[in-house]
């Protein structure tokens, strides 16, 4: 009895947010100013459900609902909106994390055959070698990665490749200078080696707060990459810094996951405060080709 009370209160919060938060999105869509969702989900399948995987059914009801409401717009164009602060149409941008092989049925072929920009960050030794998540073997399954084929495959077709480590780590454990080298910067040269597309963007594990660390940051910024992701929930607003772009997970609630695009305004006294200063870039082999980075 409680928790179906607390569900259908759930629903009808999430109901009437939906209603004034669509309502003030506009508003805001008419002066510039409308904050830009950008999404990340990890699996879709319907087979081996846990948290991080969302049924194929779910995926397309949220999907066919982003179409219908929202520009489904790339990370760059994420970006260009925040900067030049002109988001004048409620916009949503669509990620994925890992790089698990079960996509390729059903996710990816709906993406590309919509024509859907999509970014697509993968931990570089897990798809290279074929080796299970971490998260994964601990909760007792071992599910397939994807392979540098498929993901050049995929490239091909006009998916994103980024970069999520090279081994999924956790910044919050280590941040050293041989840490960030063989997570980031060689994990990097490798991908854009195996994919011979440039890596422009890089999601950070875990992507809370204790893993937004200076060290991190400053790597991607000296790779001369386009941005970073984080993974707390946030809404990007137009003006703010859009090297930082921030995600809310593909929640597999219906409810929930309108309540956060169409803009619950509470979810801003929530969001933690990531401050870095972006230092100038070391005359060293990672300096070499650079591209500008525009803040």
């Amino acid at each position: 009895m409680r928790s179906w009370l607390a569900k259908s209160l759930r629903t009808c919060r999430a109901s009437l947010t939906s209603v004034l938060g669509w309502r003030r999105m506009c508003r805001l869509a008419a002066q510039g100013q409308a904050p830009i969702s950008v999404l990340f989900y990890h699996r879709v399948a319907d087979h081996t459900p846990n948290p991080w995987t969302i049924s194929c059914a779910d995926f397309e009801r949220q999907i066919n609902l982003l179409r219908r409401s929202f520009d489904v717009i790339g990370l760059d164009e994420v970006q260009r909106r925040i900067r030049a602060v002109d988001s004048r149409r409620p916009a949503v941008a669509i990620t994925f994390d890992d790089g698990y092989q079960d996509n390729n049925q059903f996710a990816l072929p709906l993406l590309t055959q919509l024509r859907l920009p999509c970014t697509y960050f993968v931990s570089v030794d897990n798809v290279q070698k074929g080796i299970g998540f971490q998260h994964d073997i601990d909760s007792g399954e071992s599910i397939a990665t994807n392979t540098m084929d498929e993901l050049r495959h995929w490239s091909r077709s006009g998916v994103e490749i980024g970069l999520h480590t090279r081994t999924h780590f956790d910044f919050s454990k280590a941040d050293d200078e041989q840490t960030i080298e063989n997570e980031i910067f060689s994990a990097h040269a490798e991908l854009t080696a195996c994919i011979e597309k440039p890596i422009r963007y890089f999601a950070v594990p875990f992507g809370t707060e204790a893993q937004l660390r200076p060290a991190v940051i400053n790597a991607v910024y000296q790779l001369g990459m386009s941005g970073f992701c984080s993974a707390y929930g946030a809404y990007n607003l137009p003006g703010r810094d859009a090297f930082h772009i921030r995600r809310i997970h593909g929640d597999t609630d219906f409810n929930r996951f309108k309540n956060w695009i169409y803009f619950d305004q509470s979810k801003l006294s929530t969001e933690p405060l990531i401050s870095y200063e972006l230092e100038q870039l070391p005359i060293n082999q990672h300096a070499s080709g650079l591209n500008e980075v525009s803040l």
